[in-house]
């Protein structure tokens, strides 16, 4: 049985693939954008998560050093391409997407 936070989250993925495929004809350009906490290799980890498919990342430190923006315009080939890189990167501690 799905406890109240996993129906919530496959909820919000259903709503964001509708969203997704009214907005867009795929293939399609996507602009991820996380915030993580700069330490170990949040970074890095997020930015292996989009190795090879021509995506062109962008980082940003906050002022104090402690988070770091991270923005990823890539082409996506479907909604569920879209949200399956949520789902995988939303491993990272303490990751925000916007």
């Amino acid at each position: 049985m799905e406890n109240d936070n996993e129906k919530n989250t496959a909820e919000f993925y259903e709503r964001l693939k509708l969203e997704l495929d009214n907005a867009n004809t795929w293939p399609a350009e996507y602009l991820y954008k996380f915030i993580v906490p700069s330490v170990a290799d949040n970074v890095e980890r997020v930015e292996k998560a989009f190795d090879r498919m021509g995506a062109v990342i962008k980082t940003t430190k906050s002022k104090t050093g402690k988070f770091t923006s991270v923005s990823i315009d890539v082409t996506m080939h479907s909604s569920d391409d879209v949200i399956s890189k949520y789902k995988e990167v939303s491993t990272i501690e303490g990751i925000v997407s916007l």
